[in-house]
């Protein structure tokens, strides 16, 4: 190991190494890449520290001047990323190296401007870092090592493409360096891709993970949630705490909620600026505040000092986020409490999990204030102070004390100035038991009272209960069980409350538009409900008896089916006569192929035979069966082109004239023979236009403004028309209009 690494080590207070530091320095692996495997909070940071040293310095004790940056460190977080910034810059101090960041939320002006005047390591983003390559703020073209720390966690969160972007810009002959948690199927891609025969490190027990850390599943109701965190901070009383949440809007909820009870508390979330997130950090680092509420964020990498407690407010969603989350405790051999808060709902969810982390947990209820108590006050005599030997002043002052009160008044004052500084403790309900079904107080004494609404209008107790409720001004505390009949439905109402309910829904019982309430004398059946499934008598599995006596198979003989009727023998077929093998002019011919007859049977007339053929019906509509389709007084069909017109079944007594309406009177059948328009008085005016002269018409059209078809006022020609409405047969001429279209505009 360089010397002025050793001697950074030994007064960070490092005595030994841990596993995964031992095994990345190790000789053998010098230059060579690497896929390390560890758990958190094993040491990596200052690992691949050590592990890159003698790629970047070589035999030399220090560095030279800072130019282009010779390795590269890749981090997930922002927060990550300062953290091993910091580290770095701790450990390389002897040697004159200048470990510069680039993380987003930060002056990208700051960081080009430290970039320009020189670095020997840079420690950022995915994001900022391909920002700076790709303006030419950052120059890979001297990188002597890359290093991916937390490489799962870059790939989940969808920065795949910049991780390749970077190792695709650096070097072909750089070391590379994978750390992460666990080895996905993608993280063995990337490395085949982008590293040289890496060897594979891996410090991963078999065992339970993380030794140092105890497990606990905190089971409470679900309205006992937060209170069971507040109380678990009190009990154990950590010098620093971190509760996890899985969103933004939890983690501001709990942050306010410990900030009212007189917690010192910040909050650490994606929604936070990078200013926010480091002065939060820092607070917790400085001591000035004592827990931590953080989204995911904050599960990777984070090493707070002195943090001995880590809350799930909300169960992980997976194995490693709840790894994770837990390894930011117990950390470089300390000792810490990991603490799932289970609702009562989510105790099979939590077993789940913990069982697919192999991790046991000791399930425990929440500390009652009782508890916590009886703590505060062991602690107070177990505090360092009272070895402590008073000052001249604290004796003048403990004397006038006792002067003026007894022992056991100034023993309780200091009781109560000690827990006046801390959060009171929150009384909890008892969880049920999984599984158990919570009982029921007794109601005490009742009258039913009958409504007018069943299930044929499909009441339900979740509207009939607020509908009682409502009408009758009770409490839910005074109605009890609500039976549901085919018609009608029974509530159960305390005895001390009918006066008052009788009362508000008077005399007529209306509870709401046509429901109404009576009170109900007859005798109720059942009131209790579905019983439990554990407690319903299981069906029989066995098969229903048939009905009628049972008798085996042997006396229902199959019955015999009658013996089919001779069929008649097929009459011989006449051979056919065959042709000449010649013709007329002696050519051969070649013998034809004929298929014998089929012999005629007795129930089927033969095809063939003499008698006349009677001519198969066609489809209707068909243009020559029409006429024998046609009913009497159907209007005759026109003939189609060259055929000769159809004619009905019964010949109409007279042709149909031609100024005749289409139709007769509603319901009678169509007589062509008389004229139904004449009989309409609205057609006289239709009639006599009809009757008029040809000229007279087209006259009187031409002076009606409303049977024009140019606009009032149009230029007219002879005979009333207007000018262009004359065309020859064959259509408008070029560049004239007919009829009504506009003239063309001339080009």
């Amino acid at each position: 190991m360089i010397p002025s690494l050793s001697e950074a080590l030994a007064e960070r207070g490092f005595d030994t190494l841990t596993d995964v530091q031992k095994a990345v320095t190790a000789p053998e692996l010098a230059g060579a890449d690497l896929l390390v495997s560890a758990q958190t909070g094993s040491g990596k940071t200052v690992g691949f520290g050590l592990a890159i040293a003698p790629t970047l310095m070589g035999e030399d004790d220090r560095m030279g001047p800072p130019a282009a940056p010779l390795a590269l460190v890749i981090a997930p977080t922002r927060e990550l990323a300062l953290q091993v910034q910091r580290e770095l810059v701790w450990l390389y101090a002897r040697t004159g190296a200048k470990v510069v960041s680039c993380v987003g939320g930060m002056d990208a002006r700051d960081e080009r401007r430290a970039l320009d005047r020189g670095a020997h390591i840079v420690v950022g983003t995915p994001g900022r870092l391909r920002d700076h390559i790709t303006r030419g703020a950052l120059d890979l073209s001297d990188i002597r090592a890359v290093v991916l720390d937390e490489a799962d966690e870059m790939l989940d969160l969808g920065f795949r493409e910049d991780l390749e972007f970077m190792l695709g810009a650096a070097p072909a002959e750089r070391r590379t360096l994978l750390f992460s948690a666990t080895v996905p199927p993608a993280i063995a891609e990337l490395a085949k891709l982008y590293q040289r025969d890496a060897a594979r490190v891996t410090t991963l027990s078999r065992g339970s993970q993380h030794a140092d850390i105890a497990y606990k599943a905190v089971q409470v109701t679900a309205a006992d949630a937060e209170h069971a965190i507040i109380n678990l901070l009190r009990f154990h009383d950590a010098p620093t705490a971190i509760v996890f949440a899985n969103t933004r809007a939890a983690v501001s909820r709990l942050a306010a909620r410990f900030a009212n009870r007189g917690l010192s508390a910040v909050s650490l979330s994606g929604e936070l600026s990078q200013d926010e997130r480091s002065h939060a950090l820092q607070a917790m680092r400085d001591g000035r505040a004592r827990v931590c509420v953080a989204t995911d964020v904050a599960a990777r990498g984070i090493d707070l000092p002195n943090l001995d407690l880590v809350i799930h407010a909300d169960l992980p969603s997976n194995t490693e986020t709840l790894l994770h989350r837990s390894g930011r405790t117990g950390r470089a051999g300390r000792k810490g409490i990991s603490a799932l808060i289970v609702p009562d709902k989510l105790a099979k969810k939590a077993a789940r999990l913990l069982k697919w982390a192999k991790i046991e947990a000791e399930w425990i209820l929440a500390p009652t204030p009782e508890e916590i108590l009886a703590l505060d006050e062991t602690r107070l005599l177990a505090d360092a102070l009272w070895e402590a030997d008073p000052t001249e002043a604290e004796a003048a002052f403990a004397a006038r004390l006792l002067a003026d009160r007894s022992p056991e008044m100034i023993a309780a004052a200091c009781l109560r100035l000690y827990r006046a500084g801390l959060s009171a403790p929150e009384e909890l309900n008892a969880p049920a038991a999984p599984g158990a079904r919570p009982e029921r107080p007794p109601f005490g004494p009742s009258i039913w009272f009958e409504l007018s609404v069943g299930r044929d209008r499909r009441a339900e107790p979740r509207w009939l209960l607020p509908l009682v409720c409502r009408a009758g001004n009770l409490e839910r505390s005074q109605i009890g069980r609500i039976q549901l009949l085919a018609r009608t439905s029974l509530v159960e109402i305390a005895e001390a409350a009918v006066p008052g309910f009788v009362d508000r829904i008077g005399p007529e019982g209306l509870l709401e538009d046509d429901i109404r309430a009576k009170r109900f004398d007859g005798p109720i059946e059942d009131t209790r409900g579905p019983r439990p499934r554990s407690e319903r008598p299981k069906p029989e599995r066995s098969r229903p008896e048939r009905p009628g006596p049972e008798r085996p198979k042997a006396e229902y003989p199959r019955p015999e089916r009658a013996p089919e009727p001779p069929r008649p023998a097929p009459a011989e077929a006449t051979a056919p006569e065959m042709p000449p093998a010649t013709d007329e002019a002696g050519v051969n011919r070649p013998e034809p192929t004929f298929k014998p007859r089929p012999t005629p049977r007795p129930d089927r007339p033969d095809a063939r035979s003499a008698e006349p053929e009677t001519p198969r019906p066609k489809a209707p509509g068909h243009a020559r069966d029409r006429a024998a389709d046609a009913r009497p007084g159907d209007r005759p069909r026109k003939p189609r082109h060259g055929a000769e017109r159809a004619t009905t079944r019964a010949e109409s007594p007279a042709p149909r004239p031609k100024e005749g309406r289409k139709t007769g009177p509603k319901g009678a059948a169509k007589d062509w023979s008389k004229d139904w328009s004449k009989d309409r008085p609205k057609d006289k005016k239709r009639r006599a236009e009809t009757d008029a002269a040809p000229a007279d018409r087209r006259r009187a059209d031409a002076a009606d403004p409303s049977k024009r078809l140019e606009r009032p006022g149009a230029p007219t020609g002879k005979g009333g028309k207007p000018k262009g409405a004359g065309v020859k047969r064959g259509g408008p001429k070029p560049g004239h209009g007919g009829g009504n279209a506009p003239p063309k505009r001339k080009r």
